[in-house]
């Protein structure tokens, strides 16, 4: 293969994975920068359900479970999390029939304030779109998919944009404002993708994680090599349940394949929730937490603090019967990949740093928007490609391919197909590598 063609190698890969991606990216960048905001949005347009007016001392928790069951009789209760600040509502999750619902109730009068259908809820739903678009499984593999050609359009972008002179400033570091429509769009699609790899490619790494294949993988990968999180974490016995603690929380990425014990006895009188509540208070959990209740017999109280900071996550399993810990999980309690893991998830999420981390992510989710409709200006610009050689660099961007191909494993296979599909189309035009 000779510089020329291999240049032009590198672009076709370059121009059909963008054109192939681009609306599934479109659809994470935008969804990602809206999600960035969900407290705020939901703070505003849920106020009449979050906020309420402090009075003396609130009432136990199991007087608002109570006032909850009297207005849904037929409902189990799942989860109840108490306010993060005086003026808050509690939350308390029921199973009403097929739906999963948030009742609010004021803590101070034990009024319930209303309900949301938690699949209703708009932010939910962003997630969902931003996740799975919204269609299961098959959805998302097309968003890994999209993450991890998006890896491999950065790192051949990069290769396009490397500028054959270190003297080079317009065109590469600078947008060129006066040579024509097509070298503006140019330039817009690529010096804002420079100014913003870095970024990118945080965001995509920090995402994949959530995907159902690949981070299954290093899940299970990061747990077995001792990782994730560490074995020695029970307190007694080890856990003789085979459920995992995402199965029955939402909890911190490291602590979603940790399996959760089994209560000890069903002869003993189960735990009131006020009882469970006080346990998470003199573990000095701050309020924020859900506490999930059990629904089997031989289930577990489960503590999950989620928060905006990934160092104050933690993860406890209390015994229904005896209110013993069984598990106290947190923090600093994850191995190296788990804690890194957890901190490059909030730092998606934009919660770890407050307002700056949110502004940063907004700002790299507009380049992204950005860096997609230019492209797609120049695609319906474009008469022919580029020609520009660049021979060795090219060598070892096919090599990278390869990498990338091995690390993303469902990428790779879709390389595979693509590179047929290319090999075949040249060769039914009649068209030769240099």
């Amino acid at each position: 293969m000779t510089e020329k063609s291999s240049y032009q190698f590198v672009w076709r890969w370059h121009f059909y994975a963008g054109i192939f991606f681009a609306p599934f990216l479109l659809v994470l960048a935008v969804t990602g920068s809206l999600y960035l905001f969900k407290a705020e949005f939901e703070q505003a347009v849920y106020k009449d359900l979050y906020e309420v007016v402090p009075q003396s001392s609130p009432m136990p928790a199991s007087h608002l479970v109570s006032a909850v069951k009297a207005q849904y009789p037929q409902a189990a209760v799942a989860r109840i999390r108490p306010g993060e600040t005086p003026e808050r509502s509690t939350e308390i999750g029921i199973m009403d029939g097929s739906k999963s619902l948030t009742v609010f109730v004021n803590p101070y009068t034990m009024k319930v304030m209303g309900s949301l259908n938690d699949e209703d809820r708009l932010m939910n739903k962003l997630e969902k779109i931003h996740g799975e678009l919204m269609a299961g499984t098959i959805g998302d593999r097309l968003v890994e998919l999209a993450a991890c050609w998006a890896v491999i359009l950065l790192v051949t972008g990069i290769y396009l944009w490397k500028p054959r002179t270190k003297k080079r400033v317009w065109g590469v570091l600078l947008p060129r404002f006066s040579q024509g429509k097509k070298v503006f769009y140019r330039d817009l699609h690529a010096v804002p993708a420079f100014w913003l790899s870095s970024g990118m490619f945080f965001l995509i790494i920090t995402g994949l994680p959530w995907s159902g294949f690949w981070g299954t993988q290093v899940q299970h990968l990061a747990t077995n090599a001792g990782i994730g999180y560490p074995p020695s974490i029970w307190v007694g016995d080890a856990p003789v349940s085979t459920v995992k603690t995402k199965e029955i929380a939402n909890v911190g990425w490291a602590a979603e394949n940790l399996p959760v014990p089994a209560s000890v006895s069903s002869e003993y009188i189960q735990l009131s929730i006020d009882d469970a509540l006080m346990i998470a208070k003199k573990r000095g959990i701050a309020p924020g937490y859900d506490l999930y209740v059990p629904q089997t017999k031989t289930g577990v109280f489960t503590v999950s603090s989620f928060p905006s900071k990934a160092e104050n996550e933690v993860t406890m399993h209390i015994d229904q019967y005896t209110g013993a810990v069984l598990a106290d999980y947190r923090f600093k309690d994850y191995q190296p990949a788990g804690k890194a893991i957890a901190l490059g998830i909030t730092l998606h999420k934009g919660s770890q740093f407050g307002l700056a981390n949110k502004l940063i992510g907004l700002a790299v989710c507009m380049g992204i928007i950005l860096v997609i409709i230019s492209g797609l200006i120049l695609w319906k610009k474009r008469k022919h490609g580029p020609v520009r050689p660049n021979g060795r660099a090219a060598k070892k961007i096919i090599v990278l391919f390869v990498v990338l191909g091995l690390l993303f494993p469902l990428a790779g296979a879709s390389m595979l197909v693509a590179l047929a599909v290319d090999q075949l189309v040249k060769a039914r035009k009649g068209v030769k590598e240099e």
